[in-house]
């Protein structure tokens, strides 16, 4: 499998910066090469601790980019449109293509195309609020 760029956030704001090639949704862990570590070695990740795990272009992004959080008129997507709160009041907004309230998470799709997110694996109990419209 190929390894894909992630940030992931824990529920108590720790965040790790890394490669992985074995994240499935199903699973409850995964294992992160951090880029800040030489030794080759990973790190367990288990899912029950975090917020999410962010697919990513870049590990630096932009800090001065104003990620839109709406969709524009006529714009094509895949998906139920979903604003989600999480529990620390950050606010994404996306689309979902699998929700299920018995699954421990799903994933969105920010709606800004721009954004340096691909896709963003949501723990459900990371979520104080969701608005489908």
């Amino acid at each position: 499998m190929e390894h894909m760029k992630v940030i992931v956030r824990y529920t108590d704001g720790r965040m790790i910066k890394g490669y992985t090639g074995d994240f499935f949704p199903h699973k409850d862990r995964f294992h992160v090469y951090p880029v800040d570590k030489s030794d080759g070695d990973t790190i367990e990740i288990f899912m029950n601790a975090l917020k999410a795990v962010f697919f990513v272009r870049d590990f630096v992004g932009n800090a001065t980019f104003d990620e839109r959080k709406k969709y524009v008129e006529g714009e094509d997507l895949s998906g139920q449109k979903v604003k989600v709160t999480f529990v620390d009041d950050e606010v994404m907004v996306g689309s979902t293509l699998g929700f299920d309230q018995s699954r421990p998470g799903f994933f969105l799709f920010p709606a800004d195309s721009k954004s340096n997110n691909i896709r963003v694996y949501i723990l459900s109990s990371a979520v104080k609020k969701m608005q489908f419209f």
